[in-house]
């Protein structure tokens, strides 16, 4: 489907249109992409700045491994799409005998437990990104840039309780319980984890680029 080679027109239409994929998740997949280039960004405007010339060896640190994740998520707006595809296939299963209506019902349930793995995959990355965002924030960076580090905070967030819902609703149809146990204990976890750290950091740029009370 080569998504991510689309214009962002063409992929706002498509997204817009009748067309049931690239849906949420593409979509959450994207944010997350642009949360991490935003950080990366960031990361290298605070590089060759005499200014923040103490910072700009992290800074390079968190320029490649922002670029790395960057391109894993990318790469997952291809991944969802293709998975949510791939149920909509088992579904069109025949089923009118009892050994056809066993394999449909197979298929679609591996399809199912394939749509809920990619956007769990995005959560991890999610998390990871929040996590260099927020240490980034910590060690120093190019505060003429905080809105767009800010700007990543909120992207990132808001991918993952994208990611999270279409976890969700994948595992509302899943007949496997120890599959849909683990796959909500590991994503609460991660919100647990990630969330307030997204929320803190956002809060601490809206403190600095905040015009002071008088």
């Amino acid at each position: 489907m080569d998504l991510a080679e689309r214009s962002v027109r063409d992929f706002v239409d498509t997204v817009a249109s009748d067309a049931p994929a690239p849906g949420g998740g593409s979509v959450a997949a994207l944010e997350a992409s642009i949360g991490a280039a935003l950080t990366g960004m960031v990361a290298c405007l605070t590089q060759g700045r005499k200014k923040y010339a103490k910072f700009a060896e992290n800074a390079a640190t968190v320029q490649a491994h922002a670029e790395d994740l960057q391109k894993r998520l990318l790469s997952l707006m291809d991944e969802d799409s293709e998975a949510f595809n791939r149920v909509s296939a088992a579904f069109s299963l025949p089923k009118d005998t009892d050994e056809e209506k066993a394999a449909r019902s197979s298929a679609i349930q591996d399809g199912l437990k394939g749509c809920t793995r990619t956007p769990m995959e995005m959560m991890r990355l999610c998390e990871e990104a929040i996590s260099l965002a927020s240490d980034f924030l910590e060690k120093g960076f190019n505060q003429s840039s905080a809105s767009d580090l800010g700007v990543a905070f909120l992207s990132l967030k808001s991918a993952m309780q994208g990611a999270w819902l279409n976890v969700l609703i994948n595992l509302s149809s899943i007949k496997d319980p120890d599959f849909v146990r683990e796959n909500r204990g590991i994503g609460e976890a991660i919100l647990q984890r990630s969330l307030p750290l997204a929320e803190e950091g956002y809060a601490k740029v809206l403190a600095i680029v905040q015009p002071q009370q008088m």
